[in-house]
């Protein structure tokens, strides 16, 4: 077996086996790796690496706001919904102009995002251990 095919059942395994928790962390960490791309594809002078990489954040950030349950979330579901549509429409922007600054927008938007959600699993971590 290939090393590429080795690794794909590799990544395939550790999705299928992940917590939803360390899911989301794994979205997070790939639309920010693609929007790291995009943008290195801008500044390259790229049109192929930076529409492809834009199209693979762009679908895990409508992946994100599709899996949103407003009817739990309330408030918070309804404000990551508008924070997705902004990265979202960002990362459109970035492609239509090849410009770095709305894909540093949405990159800021979504670090920022995924540290919040670092820490709250963190928390909820720590406080499961507590109550056992």
């Amino acid at each position: 077996m290939s090393q590429k095919k080795s690794y794909d059942k590799y990544r395939k395994t550790a999705v299928k086996s992940a917590s939803r928790e360390k899911l989301l962390l794994m979205l997070y960490e790939g639309a920010i790796k693609y929007m790291k791309r995009a943008r290195a594809a801008i500044e390259n002078d790229d049109i192929k690496a930076r529409g492809e990489n834009i199209g693979f954040a762009y679908d895990i950030v409508m992946e994100l706001n599709n899996t949103l349950d407003h009817k739990i979330g309330g408030d918070i579901a309804l404000n990551l919904e508008k924070l997705y549509l902004f990265v979202n429409d960002k990362l459109v922007e970035a492609n239509v102009k090849a410009n770095v600054q709305p894909i540093d927008e949405a990159l800021k938007v979504f670090e920022i995002l995924y540290q919040g959600w670092q820490e709250a699993i963190t928390n909820l971590k720590a406080k499961e251990k507590k109550a056992v």
